[in-house]
Parts: structure tokens; C-alpha cells; sequence
């Protein structure tokens, strides 16, 4: 036997050609389509094959063997029995899901038709709730108007009772004016001393003289004011004064005096103090400050309204 040739010491024996099974070479998809019904074929035909070959005759008097009893070869047609089964179920399983589907059809189609009903019962209740939105969004508009306006109103109101608080002497003021002290008559008799009525004369001229706000001793002169003797003493209501009496007048300085003289009350006022002696002294002021009257309860006092401005009226007409 002739021994290979080497060539730089390695063998140049060609390789043996083995040949590859089918199942390697062959794809997957031509071979699952030639070979299927091919092994199906070769399956029964080995099947009847098997049913036609005669049966070996068991020679007389020979035992069986018990011991190694043959055991019959596997089904070949197994695995394809399974997979038909399996198929089997699976298109049960495709057929009572399609029959149940049928069936809930109706169902599916109510519901549907339930659903789009309350969609359209709620988009009616969003319009419904937005329409509302609208309007209760103008009412708001209308009541901020209206509390603008009455904002507004409540401060002119406000303005304006402070002003007239500050004119009746129920408010503190300050303000430039005049000061000016009074007094009886030095070493003078009863009758040199300065009576109620004497006072009313001198406030009211400085009234017409464009006086803003007076005080006599610290106490506010408001238009319920009275002056009024009680014995030998001035009193306020039921204060009483003691002179020396200082009166702080808050008005234009400038004017105040020469007003006061002009005025009718101011001229009967510098006639009494020339003939009865009193101590009068008038000095300018930039600066007093007025305190504030204690407020009164009125009793019979009633604010005018259209009911009793008719009754009045009445009265008044008739005889």
C-alpha cells in the first residue's frame, strides 16, 4: 500500500467526502412541505406492510420465553395524533369563542348604545354647567360693580360726616385761630360780673365772624350747646365754668377779629365789656387744638322721612 506524499511534511491525502443528511442541508420550510405527506405514506405503507407479512410458526414443544417478551415498537403516527388533538381543541376554542361573541353581540351593542347615551348626557351637562359659569361670572361682575360703587359711597359718606363732625364739635379738631380771655370786671359789684347771657352774645358774633370751631375752658361748643347761670356761676349744661373764661376760636386769624366787631352779636358784645368793665383780650394762634363734645342722646328728636314729612304737612294744612 502506497503511503501519501507530503508536501513540507503534511499529508496531501484528500479529504473524504461525507454526505450530509437532508435535515441539514435541506431548509426548514421545503423540507416541512416534501417530507410531511412523504412519512405519512411511509407510514401506513410499513403499517400494512407489517399486517401482510406472515407470522412466524412457534416450533412444537419449545417454551415461550417468558423472561424477554418482545415489546411492540412505538406508534410512528403519536406525535401527529397529539398535534391533531391539540388543533382539535384549539379550533373548539375558536368556535365557542366566536358563538359567545354572537351571542354577546346584542349585549355589546346595547351597551354601546348606553354609553353614548350618558357621553351625550354629560357633554348636555357640561353645556348646562358652563352656561351657568357664564351667567353666575355676570352676576359676579354686577355685585364687584355694585360694591365698587358702594365703596364708593361709603367713603363720600364718610368724608362727610367727618366734616360734619368737625363743624357740630362731635370730632377733635386743630387748626390756626384766635384765643381770647374774659373776665368780670376787676374790683367791680355783682352787677360788673359776666353773666350766661354775655357769653351766648360773644359766641354768637364769633359764630357770624366765620368761626369753625369754639371751646370755653376745654369744653366743645356744639349747636346743642346752652349757656345758662346757676346761682353766681356760668354753667355748660351741667358744668360749671369758673373765670377767668378762655376761648380758643379756630378760623382765619386774619379776619376773625375785624369780623367779629362787624357782625351784630360782636358790636353788642364790645358795648357790654365797654360799659361793664370786663377784661376782654384777643391774641392769634397758629396752632390749638379742640377737643371733642360728648355726644348727646337725643329724646324727641326724629330723623324727617316721607311718612312723617306727610304728616306734617298735614298738620300744617289743616285749620
Amino acid at each position: 500500500m502506497a503511503s501519501p506524499t507530503t508536501t513540507n511534511g503534511r499529508s496531501t491525502e484528500s479529504p473524504r467526502t461525507e454526505t450530509l443528511p437532508d435535515q441539514v442541508v435541506m431548509p426548514l420550510l421545503d423540507r416541512i412541505v416534501r417530507q410531511s405527506l412523504d412519512e405519512d405514506y411511509e407510514v401506513v405503507a410499513g403499517r400494512k406492510a407489517a399486517e401482510a407479512r406472515p407470522r412466524p410458526r412457534r416450533a412444537a414443544g419449545r417454551p415461550r420465553d417468558r423472561l424477554s417478551p418482545a415489546k411492540p415498537p412505538p406508534p410512528p403516527g403519536r406525535p401527529r395524533r397529539v398535534a391533531a388533538a391539540v388543533m382539535a381543541v384549539f379550533g373548539v376554542i375558536v368556535t365557542i369563542a366566536a358563538v359567545q361573541t354572537s351571542r354577546d353581540a346584542p349585549e355589546a351593542t346595547a351597551s354601546r348604545a348606553s354609553l353614548v347615551l350618558q357621553v351625550q348626557a354629560r357633554r348636555d351637562n357640561v353645556a348646562g354647567l358652563q352656561a351657568r359659569l357664564e351667567r353666575l361670572r355676570e352676576s359676579t361682575t354686577d355685585l364687584r360693580t355694585t360694591v365698587a360703587q358702594g365703596t364708593e359711597d361709603q367713603q363720600a359718606l364718610a368724608a362727610r360726616v367727618e366734616r360734619l363732625e368737625g363743624r357740630t364739635g362731635f370730632a377733635p379738631v386743630t387748626g390756626p385761630g384766635i384765643r381770647i380771655t374774659v373776665d368780670d370786671a376787676p374790683q367791680g359789684d355783682v352787677a360788673q360780673t359776666v353773666r350766661d347771657s354775655d357769653l351766648a352774645t360773644l359766641v354768637d358774633g364769633l359764630w357770624d365772624a366765620g368761626a369753625e370751631a369754639i371751646s370755653v375752658n376745654g369744653k366743645r361748643l356744639t349747636a346743642l350747646t346752652a349757656f345758662r347761670n346757676v346761682g353766681p356761676a356760668i354753667h355748660i349744661g351741667i358744668t360749671p365754668l369758673v373765670p377767668p373764661y378762655t376761648l380758643l376760636v379756630i378760623g382765619d386769624p386774619d379776619t376773625l377779629a375785624a369780623n367779629l366787631l362787624d357782625s351784630t352779636f360782636g358790636q353788642r358784645w364790645y358795648a357790654l365789656k365797654d360799659s361793664l368793665g370786663f377784661v376782654y383780650d384777643i391774641k392769634t394762634d397758629n396752632s390749638l387744638t379742640l377737643p371733642a363734645a360728648r355726644p348727646r342722646r337725643l329724646r324727641a328728636v326724629r330723623l324727617l322721612t316721607d311718612e312723617t314729612k306727610s304728616s306734617a304737612q298735614e298738620e300744617v294744612s289743616t285749620p
